[in-house]
């Protein structure tokens, strides 16, 4: 780990060092990890990166844990795929998805938590622990397995039957909590205090945590020719994701791998069901006011988002905007998406889209912009969402004649 310096309140500007610390014991704020970017940029370049594994851990040098014993399953390298059949129908000229369905437990939280874990282990940890709504607890439960540590994830006792399933298969323990996540997560915030030697990756090691976010931009810039776009829309839960894409592009030109310093407009997704980053924004306040969630987008249901008002801050400096989105909404645009590119969303995965739609049509997201959605996680995780809406076309009998009763045959060429 030889380009973090520790790390730095990102209210007072306080420094600390690179231990388990992810609050200012001055002010209470939260604590970023600081590199040495001049040693980055000597070090780095795009053919070292080329050269390392088809992984988040090829951008090393910008991450703050060793990629030498890197807990990993092969999180990164997803797909950037050209949406251009979506594009025409949302009167986009250029239109990719980031398909990070295709990480090893199917969202981008594979990411975080790879970085997260490593440096776990590092710091001496042996045992890993979460409040989830779902996806976060897949990949801790995994990533923990995969390392020979113990997990320990708590979950809201609603959460969709899939996303259950999904985590305890790996062997952990998997405490469902009664309650909304902002409960869990006050749960864990109290047993992080009563159980130090716990590793909570979204409480005392979420400064590490967050960093993982970083390789969203990485792997976008990188797929675009070292190129970065000029749109990214971001779906929102806590704000680190949207916080951390935006500072990846910034520390790329920093470090020397762009050729022009990047001027990407960042836009961020809600469901109206769960929106306070989303309200505060268009009532043009700093603040974010909690809300109870109730939304079918579980993923993104954090009533009480910890980096609300810096996601503000990154999308209002960056001229970007927010949508807000009905739950009808999402289960059309999670329709749209499949229909159109064939990538099978999660309801974040509808936020995305429904809210570049109606950032298209409100001119926030330019027709002649290069434009990035980012798709966080698998639709199988979710598939109660769409399921009442995604049936057989037909049901007939083995015959001929009930196929050509019931199924319109387009006219051959």
């Amino acid at each position: 780990m030889p380009y973090v310096n520790g790390l730095r309140c990102r209210e007072c500007h306080r420094e600390y060092p690179a231990a388990a610390l992810h609050v200012c014991e001055w002010c209470f704020g939260p604590l970023e990890v600081v590199y040495d970017y001049e040693a980055v940029a000597a070090s780095i370049s795009r053919e070292k990166i080329a050269a390392g594994p088809l992984s988040i851990w090829r951008y090393a040098d910008l991450l703050p844990a060793s990629a030498e014993g890197a807990v990993s399953l092969g999180a990164g390298f997803t797909p950037l795929v050209r949406a251009d059949r979506l594009g025409a129908e949302l009167g986009l000229g250029e239109l990719w998805i980031k398909n990070d369905t295709l990480n090893p437990t199917g969202s981008f939280k594979d990411r975080v938590v790879s970085v997260a874990l490593t440096k776990a282990q590092e710091l001496g940890f042996k045992v890993a622990a979460c409040a989830s709504t779902g996806n976060l607890a897949n990949s801790v439960a995994a990533h923990a397995a995969h390392a020979g540590m113990e997990s320990v994830v708590f979950i809201p006792s609603n959460l969709e039957a899939g996303k259950v399933v999904t985590t305890a298969v790996f062997g952990g323990r998997l405490i469902a909590v009664d309650g909304n996540y902002d409960d869990v997560n006050r749960l864990c915030a109290e047993l992080a205090g009563e159980h130090p030697s716990w590793a909570f990756v979204n409480v005392n090691v979420r400064t590490y945590y967050a960093e993982g976010s970083k390789t969203l931009a990485f792997e976008i810039a990188e797929q675009l020719g070292w190129q970065a776009p000029d749109h990214v829309v971001v779906p929102v839960a806590s704000g680190s994701q949207l916080t951390k894409v935006a500072k990846g592009f910034k520390e790329l030109w920093q470090v020397g791998l762009l050729d022009e310093e990047p001027h990407v407009k960042v836009s961020g997704a809600q469901a109206t069901g769960c929106s306070p980053v989303a309200s505060a924004f268009a009532a043009g306040r700093n603040v974010v006011k909690p809300v109870k969630p109730d939304t079918i987008a579980k993923s993104l249901a954090i009533g009480n988002p910890a980096d609300g008002s810096y996601a503000i801050d990154a999308v209002r400096s960056s001229g970007g905007g927010f949508g807000s989105v009905t739950d009808e909404e999402i289960v059309d645009a999670i329709r749209l998406l499949a229909r159109t590119e064939g990538i099978f969303a999660e309801t974040a995965g509808g936020v995305t889209i429904a809210s570049l739609i109606q950032l298209a049509n409100a001119g926030v997201v330019g027709s002649g912009e290069r434009v990035v959605a980012l798709v966080t996680g698998n639709g199988l995780k979710t598939i109660d969402a769409v399921a009442p809406y995604c049936g057989p076309t037909a049901t007939i009998a083995p015959t001929l004649d009930a196929f050509a009763a019931a199924v319109d045959i387009p006219t051959e060429a």
